[in-house]
């Protein structure tokens, strides 16, 4: 079992930053892959960026590459740490409500898949304004 806790979201202009957490607390995170997905109003949830805990392998959507970078906790802890998604150059576009996901042993095809998640947070806001 697996415990996802988000925060960070709020209301930033167009250009701007946020930086948002996801606390992780559970047995055996080092097997997991964590991944941030967004959901905007009236569209399907989709990929936003994952990491591999324990080969800290990135992968991106096309969308988000090159403005938002996923990172980890260095603390070596297999029970408790923190998934991060720093968010640069932010777009009216980004704007969603944005979920931390948990699955095991996922392989590359299946990374981008909802489906593939077990354990999901309870979301955070993004509003990006024009």
């Amino acid at each position: 079992q697996v415990q996802l806790v988000e925060s960070g979201g709020g209301l930033v202009q167009a250009g701007g930053s946020l930086r948002l957490s996801c606390a992780a607390s559970g047995r055996g995170l080092n097997t997991y892959t964590m991944t941030w997905f967004r959901q905007a109003p009236g569209k399907e949830r989709e990929f936003v960026a994952a990491i591999r805990w324990s080969r800290d392998s990135a992968y991106y959507a096309d969308s988000t590459k090159g403005r938002f970078t996923i990172s980890r906790d260095n603390a070596r802890d297999n029970a408790k740490n923190t998934v991060y998604l720093q968010m640069n150059s932010l777009k009216p576009e980004d704007t969603a409500v944005y979920y931390c996901a948990a699955g095991r042993f996922i392989t590359t095809a299946r990374t981008m898949g909802a489906a593939a998640y077990d354990y999901w947070g309870q979301g955070t806001q993004v509003t990006v304004s024009s």
